[in-house]
């Protein structure tokens, strides 16, 4: 016999108290992320660092680490947690205690247990709150996958290894050697 998961509303996820348990939550259920490793946490603090100076040096916007819930919809309630994400000053109507909208740019950090189809449904989400660009980096393979929105689905715009630099799309002037991102892992 196997137990049925609650169903989670959007006042009752709002009612719940704040944690740094990392998540998401599909069509109301909640599903618990695997615990970031060592290296999932270097190569997320080497990305953010080195956008956070553009960012904050330019009054560009904003970037956060996860977890910061990401609601893509309120019912049934859809709710992601990027690695890491990026609200443009433009955008920023999308911030509220949470971000109520498609951030700009997003990093999905793929452990070794993640399976291609979580990631597809995160990428659907994205692409349904208009994210406009997101990076899948990939701890296996060392590269760095940047995929732009367009025309309300992703076009891969490269895929970048070591030796190569990889460059945003959508965050001016950012851009860092794929060695970089994968410094210390």
């Amino acid at each position: 016999m196997t137990a049925e998961a609650k169903v989670l509303r959007y006042q009752e996820y709002l009612d719940e108290p704040e944690t740094m348990l990392r998540f998401d939550i599909v069509d109301g259920v909640v599903i618990m992320a695997e615990r970031p490793t060592r290296f999932h946490q270097t190569i997320a603090g080497n990305i953010y660092w080195a956008a956070w100076g553009l960012v904050k040096e330019r009054g560009l916007g904003e970037i956060w680490f996860a977890p910061l819930d990401v609601v893509v919809q309120r019912d049934p309630l859809r709710v992601r947690q990027p690695d890491l994400l990026y609200v443009s000053a433009e955008n920023s109507g999308v911030l509220t205690a949470r971000v109520e909208g498609g951030p700009d740019w997003v990093v999905e950090i793929l452990s070794p247990g993640n399976r291609r189809r979580e990631l597809a449904g995160k990428l659907a989400d994205y692409a349904r709150i208009g994210v406009r660009e997101c990076w899948v980096v990939s701890q296996r393979d060392f590269t760095v996958e940047v995929l732009a929105l367009v025309d309300g689905g992703w076009r891969r715009v490269g895929v970048r290894g070591m030796g190569e630099r990889v460059e945003s799309v959508v965050v001016a002037g950012f851009g860092m050697a794929v060695g970089d991102v994968f410094r210390g892992v």
